[in-house]
């Protein structure tokens, strides 16, 4: 399976040059390549080598910060996504003594790619200020700047510099994203739901406090962010926010079948599993299943999924079949044992069944 860090390979690492040596012929390509290809190059992983490809450009430019700001907006279009993280970092590594054009910077340069993790250390240098510079994103016209004011900011955005003060108390971060609850783009309404549901990590009575105040009150698009944004407690079947979300209780609904393909999986094979659902009175069900994955260590450790978000009508019965991968990915690693298959009706566990993993 290729690796993400991959992108910055050889066919990459000469478009790069190519392009500052376009946006300026005094670009030194010799002491840009060499320091790129050092020893331990095709050992570093990938925010690593965004880290040593910005410090060799770096070298290349051989400017002061303000000077190579315009080469690096001259080639920064040409590279898009993860590609072209390397231009924020490079303004990360070298441009915190130079506030507005940073800002300025990292604001253009959003656009191509993303300034998400660039911002992190701005934040840490000075969090009040830099909270302001996230306020006025979020009144552009551009949608991407305007996702860099939430996803920016983010307490645990994936990849980035830790920001502690947040996590300790993340009540800035309400205020900063209060200007983006409706905004006409799923690009940063998404980003909005993924930093509320990061807060709810560590303060799930302050979300649930903000869900409480604006669900089914301001507009559609508020709505889809809170819901998605609760989607952590909902997995965890905290019941006020089922409430909120208009789920009741699991006592009118029962499990009526549960049933396997197979008791055994071999690892790179898949589950394959039908439940049967039946509904005494009229009720808003949200089904997910749970696996008791065994984990290297020898002990369970649980991932839960969703089934289905319905209605039942009372006397209804309802069948679903799911198909459950057991291929190794980058993000979840299988290991032989006993797992054992868990189907929740609105935050309960009504119905489980063991079943074997093989190599």
């Amino acid at each position: 399976m290729a690796d993400l860090k991959d992108i910055y390979n050889n066919d990459f690492i000469d478009s790069l040059a190519d392009a500052l040596e376009r946006a300026d012929l005094s670009f030194n390509r010799k002491a840009f390549l060499n320091c790129v290809y050092q020893e331990e190059w095709e050992s570093l992983a990938l925010k690593q080598r965004v880290r040593q490809l910005s410090t060799a450009m770096y070298k290349g430019i051989n400017k002061p910060f303000p000077k190579a700001l315009p080469v690096l907006l001259d080639a920064a279009p040409s590279f898009k996504q993860l590609e072209g993280l390397v231009f924020p970092d490079y303004v990360e590594q070298y441009g915190l003594a130079f506030w507005e054009k940073s800002m300025d910077a990292l604001a253009r340069l959003t656009v191509y790619s993303t300034s998400e993790f660039a911002v992190r250390p701005f934040l840490l240098q000075d969090q009040e200020r830099m909270l302001s510079q996230m306020m006025k994103w979020t009144k552009s016209s551009n949608e991407h700047i305007r996702r860099l004011a939430s996803e920016g900011a983010r307490p645990r955005l994936p990849w980035a510099h830790s920001i502690p003060a947040f996590k300790q108390d993340p009540a800035p971060l309400f205020v900063l994203l209060e200007p983006l609850m409706q905004d006409d783009s799923l690009y940063v309404r998404k980003s909005v739901a993924n930093h509320l549901n990061d807060i709810s990590k560590t303060h799930p009575d302050l979300v649930i406090e903000f869900i409480r105040r604006r669900y089914g009150q301001q507009h559609p698009y508020t709505d889809w962010i809170l819901r998605h944004a609760a989607r952590t407690l909902l997995k965890q079947g905290n019941k006020d926010v089922l409430h909120l979300f208009g789920y009741p209780g699991s006592e009118h609904v029962s499990v009526q079948r549960l049933t396997l393909e197979k008791r055994t999986v071999v690892i790179g094979e898949a589950l394959h599993f039908s439940v049967e659902l039946h509904a005494a009175l009229d009720t808003k069900v949200r089904v997910e299943y749970a696996i008791d994955y065994m984990k290297k260590n020898g002990r369970p450790s649980r991932k839960v999924f969703q089934l289905s978000d319905t209605h039942l009508a009372a006397g209804q019965s309802k069948v679903i079949v799911r198909t459950q991968s057991f291929r190794d990915m980058t993000t979840r690693k299988h290991y032989a044992g006993e797992h054992t298959l868990v189907i929740l009706v609105n935050g309960v566990s009504k119905e489980s069944i063991a079943f074997q993993v093989t190599k």
